[in-house]
């Protein structure tokens, strides 16, 4: 699952506003509008399928998720690999 957190501070590490998620995420087959992204990262509720759309459309840009580990949850950008 994906917090609404962890989505907002994805969004920021990969410099895209919700409009490049709901894209992103239709881009996978999916479909979320830049109001219910909006609302999630506001606190809102969101089902869990889309949440776990989030999740990949974040995840194939790049980003880590982190689990709770007593520090609280986060993300990070995978490390690229050198050329």
């Amino acid at each position: 699952m994906v917090t609404s957190t962890q989505c907002a501070a994805a969004r920021a590490l990969l410099r895209w506003k919700q409009a490049d998620l709901s894209e992103a995420i239709s881009d996978i087959g999916g479909k979320l509008s830049v109001t219910a992204i909006t609302a999630f990262e506001r606190g809102g509720s969101i089902r869990t399928s889309n949440a776990q759309l989030i999740r990949e459309a974040l995840e194939k840009a790049g980003v880590q998720f982190i689990p709770e580990n007593g520090g609280g949850a986060g993300v990070r950008l995978a490390k690229r690999s050198e050329s």
